[in-house]
């Protein structure tokens, strides 16, 4: 027989096993590493009501976890049950169960950790002359404040497999901090301190969750991130989403709570992350504390030994209703980076939106950026010397034209960039005017000083300097523009005078004919004139410009990819990007101030702006304070 092959089992009889067996096989699944014995205390703790709690750990916690709280205490004569397996004063029903509203409930916790730790349990109710301490099982008078100390010494003493397969100090030391401050950024209502070895290294004082926030997720995030508080029937979403800006290369802060409980769901993660899909370049990873409030009878939360994990009676409406909340926060982030994001929607406004009342960026889109769009710039047409009644301009500069909806627009501006003045143009030029008297709230993105080789646009605001990519930007205003099109299912047709031909192979014509209707929709009508060619008679009138013949190919080629159903539903806004990317202002193209002016104000009513829909950034802003360290001013 080969040595490696395993010998028979020999048979035994069925019996019960031992309970201290049971216990340690029950603690192989609550108690992981150390970071277990962290979360399940600090459950525990949380639930008996404390308002501060302390937390002491030696050597990564595997010598020691100590963690002292101000809580309700336990009488001592419930002391026994307390480390008794599946002993517990949170439920006591099926049907409490199916409502649990605390975070532990298993009544495993201290049993396991017990069976594999040195446990002393050291508690004292607020009515009690002194504290009681329980360890091996045996119960005695002790000193100590009102609250409960849970002593875990010497982790997997007796189980040194288990102790062989723990990482180093620090890595265990990393996730148990980790653990705290899951917990500290679900309740600032709580001050948490940790010490690791003697040595204090975090402590968060009572305070609101956007002050706890900052001090756990750093100020990079507190500088760029977007209140979210919307409810929708039994659910509420409320938190904080970081701006793209605030992106990471890895998913390391991304905080999900359900009830209060940390959670890694993959649904909840996909509709946060599929709201960002428009705005996050690349593989980066956007940075969130959210919380989701909802009746405990529509959610399971018994359905990991961790309970990390769980589960949605209607996941479907869960999923869309965090989409949507989230994407409904990112949207409001035209010309808003840097300190001057608009409150996001309150619930009402949100509610109207769904219904369609009140959608101000559908009923009055921007039209497409023209030479004629100079009419609409603050300079054109005017007197230097205007100012109307109201007025919060300079009397150097006349106020900016009204936006028309997208009809008028299309039709009182016609195609997108046509062929640009080489005149130089003469306006009144912000540049010539104090930056205290630029108007801070009506144009964030300031006005257009210069063209820098072609590509970025430089133009002044309050602040200092702003740098936009003419391209990148443009191109996020014509994909927004689409989306809203196809969501009103009004997307404005341009019929071309000489239909573009070009030669087409057996697909492509096949795809044309099998896919009318989605065609059409798209703005497109093309038709097969020949067994191989096709004839573009119509484009979207936002997409005029474009080389007709490439876009069709572009269109075709992606409906022949996914189908036609799935490329209007799935695949939209990879589609509509393409199509935006088409059209977008080119490189090395010469735009008047007239027509960089008019690329600003289209960005800051714009929504998503800041990005391109490749997640790019469209625009970067520039300080005073920057620019006079750059020049050593003041030094």
């Amino acid at each position: 027989m080969n040595a490696h092959t395993p010998s028979p089992p020999s048979v035994r009889p069925i019996q019960a096993l031992p309970d201290h067996l049971i216990s340690q096989i029950a603690a192989g699944e609550v108690v992981e590493r150390p970071s277990a014995v962290v979360k399940e205390v600090l459950e525990n703790a949380l639930d008996a009501g404390a308002s501060n709690i302390h937390i002491r750990l030696e050597e990564g916690g595997v010598k020691r976890i100590a963690i002292t709280d101000n809580g309700r205490g336990i009488p001592p004569e419930q002391l026994p049950l307390a480390v008794a397996r599946h002993a517990t004063s949170k439920i006591s029903s099926l049907t409490e169960l199916e409502n649990v509203a605390t975070l532990g409930f298993r009544g495993e916790a201290l049993a396991s950790i017990a069976s594999v730790s040195l446990l002393t349990l050291t508690t004292r109710t607020a009515d009690a002359a002194h504290a009681w301490q329980i360890e091996n099982g045996q119960i005695s008078p002790a000193s100590g404040a009102p609250g409960t100390t849970v002593d875990v010494q010497d982790l997997y003493y007796n189980t040194p497999a288990r102790r062989k397969f723990l990482k180093s100090e620090q890595t265990e030391f990393g996730h148990c901090a980790e653990v705290v401050r899951r917990i500290a950024l679900a309740r600032p209502d709580v001050s948490f301190s940790l010490s690791h070895n003697g040595k204090a290294v975090d402590h968060w004082n009572v305070s609101a969750i956007d002050k706890r926030s900052a001090q756990i997720l750093g100020e990079n995030f507190a500088g760029a991130r977007l209140p979210l508080d919307e409810s929708a029937g039994p659910l509420r979403l409320h938190g904080f989403v970081g701006l793209p800006t605030a992106s990471k290369g890895r998913a390391d802060a991304q905080f999900f709570y359900v009830n209060g409980r940390f959670v890694r769901d993959k649904l909840l993660t996909h509709a946060v992350r599929a709201a960002y899909q428009d705005v996050l370049h690349g593989d980066r990873y956007p940075s969130y504390v959210l919380a989701l409030d909802l009746d405990p009878a529509l959610v399971d939360v018994n359905v990991h030994p961790s309970k990390i994990e769980v589960r949605f009676r209607d996941s479907r409406a869960v999923h869309q209703f965090v989409f949507h909340a989230v994407q409904r926060a990112l949207a409001q982030t035209s010309a808003t980076a840097f300190g001057t994001v608009p409150a996001p929607a309150t619930a009402a406004s949100a509610t109207a939106v769904l219904a369609g009342k009140s959608m101000p960026w559908v009923a009055g889109e921007q039209g497409s950026f023209a030479k004629e769009f100079a009419a609409a710039s603050p300079y054109a047409g005017s007197t230097p010397g205007y100012t109307g009644a109201g007025s919060s301009y300079p009397a150097a500069w006349p106020r900016p034209a009204a936006q028309g909806g997208i009809s008028q627009n299309l039709a009182r501006y016609g195609a997108l960039f046509q062929a640009p003045e080489t005149a130089a143009v003469s306006e009144p030029h912000p540049a010539t005017l104090p930056a205290r008297e630029l108007p801070a709230d009506e144009n964030p993105l300031g006005f257009a000083l210069a063209q820098l080789h072609g590509v970025y646009v430089l133009a002044q605001n309050t602040k200092g300097l702003v740098l936009v990519d003419m391209h990148a930007a443009h191109e996020r205003i014509l994909y927004e523009q689409l989306k809203n099109a196809l969501d009103e299912d009004s997307m404005p047709v341009q019929a071309l005078l000489i239909p573009v031909t070009f030669y087409a192979d057996t697909i492509e014509v096949a795809t044309v004919e099998e896919h009318q209707h989605t065609l059409k929709t798209l703005g497109f009508d093309m038709t097969a004139i020949s067994p191989t060619t096709l004839a573009v008679r119509a484009v979207p009138a936002l997409l005029k410009n474009a080389d007709a013949q490439s876009l069709a190919r572009d269109v075709l080629r992606d409906v022949r990819e996914f189908g036609g159903s799935r490329v209007l539903i799935d695949r939209r806004n990879e589609l509509l990007g393409t199509l935006a990317c088409h059209t977008a202002v080119r490189a090395n193209r010469s735009l008047t101030i007239p027509e960089m002016n008019a690329l600003l104000r289209q960005m800051e009513q714009t929504e998503r702006a800041d990005q391109c829909n490749h997640g790019r950034p469209t625009w970067v802003q520039l300080g005073l304070q920057d620019l006079d360290k750059m020049f050593l001013r003041g030094q």
